[in-house]
């Protein structure tokens, strides 16, 4: 288990999580409890996918008393309030960013919703957060902001090219307004640029997700473009050990890259996977999807040096963790005893 500087230190923290009944949220939710600190989750239970699933990626945190679950949309003065008001004996504020709406190729199809709730919503969280006094605002972006560059490893120094998608600009508009208002008001301020994060509980149209449940169903995974396209895979617990160590540590305005620096060609991927659900794949080519990237890459050393950020699960490893995690969720569905 992640252990936080403040916990370290015997401090208790109140953290409000926005988007904490997702993926990513819902596991950083269960290290901060276990770190004894106190947690509110704002999550709107967005139909994306099926809300059902958020409301059990949180089961076992509502059984702790130092953790709320507010239903709302960020976009919501009063929802985000209600988060950030806090417990009476917690200490200081932090709020870690995660709501908002992702994916590159449904950007495509609801561009204003996209800028609305990403760049809007996150403007919303800032100015309650500056109202309530929170001491360090931390904030999802995504490896999407920096388009396809040819400038590998990706540095967060870099001279970004313009995104290729709406999901990617609406990240990036929003990373501008976080710097804005750390400049205004001298909130301490972190973000971090996501290199596509699996493990248990990823969201369903990830391709992760997506090809282990077609292999172990017998059904040919679809795979875009000729398979050259790689990827920084980023096991779930990799990713909230960067934020955790993150949120103690306030220091200006900072970006961190949370990837694993370990592109993997999707072709590569899809035989890792297959490998995984022992099955041999059965294959279906389409052509480049608009929007595609054809490779992203985290260079991690700003984040090893100054968050002591070592990710530490290989992909073989991951895989392996996430397709039992997916038959167990296929047996408990089922009534059938996982063992």
């Amino acid at each position: 288990m992640c252990l936080s500087p403040s916990q370290l230190r015997g401090v208790r923290l109140h953290v409000v999580v926005t988007g904490g009944a997702g993926f990513i949220g819902s596991h950083l939710c269960e290290i901060l409890l276990g770190n004894g600190h106190a947690v509110s989750c704002l999550d709107s239970l967005d139909p994306y996918y099926d809300p059902a699933v958020k409301l059990e990626n949180i089961h076992d945190s509502e059984r702790s008393s130092m953790f709320r679950f507010v239903q709302g949309d960020i976009l919501d003065r009063k929802a985000v309030d209600e988060a950030l008001a806090g417990f009476e004996d917690s200490g200081e504020t932090v709020v870690v960013h995660l709501a908002g709406l992702a994916g590159v190729r449904p950007s495509a199809e609801r561009p204003t919703a996209y800028m609305r709730v990403n760049v809007e919503g996150t403007s919303n969280v800032l100015e309650r957060s500056c109202r309530a006094g929170v001491s360090h605002f931390l904030m999802a972006s995504t490896s999407a902001v920096y388009g396809a560059s040819a400038q590998a490893p990706f540095n967060e120094d870099q001279k970004l090219s313009p995104q290729e998608s709406v999901y990617g600009a609406s990240k990036r508009a929003a990373e501008i307004v976080c710097a804005t208002y750390q400049l205004r008001y001298q909130l301490p301020l972190t973000v971090f640029r996501f290199f596509t994060a699996y493990g248990p509980r990823q969201r369903p149209d990830m391709a992760i997700h997506k090809f282990a449940k077609l292999m172990l169903n017998e059904q040919p995974v679809p795979v875009f473009g000729d398979g050259s396209s790689a990827r920084d895979y980023t096991y779930v617990s990799d990713i909230v050990d960067g934020i955790v160590r993150a949120i103690d540590t306030p220091d200006g305005y900072r970006v961190f890259n949370l990837g694993s620096d370990r592109p993997v060609r999707l072709d590569d991927l899809v035989q890792k996977i297959a490998t995984a659900v022992g099955v041999r794949p059965l294959i279906e080519r389409f052509p480049d999807q608009p929007g595609d990237v054809p490779i992203t890459w985290a260079d991690i050393s700003n984040a090893q040096g100054k968050l002591g950020y070592r990710p530490a699960v290989k992909l073989e490893d991951g895989l392996a963790r996430f397709v039992t995690w997916m038959k167990d969720q296929s047996a408990d569905a089922e009534g059938v005893d996982a063992e």
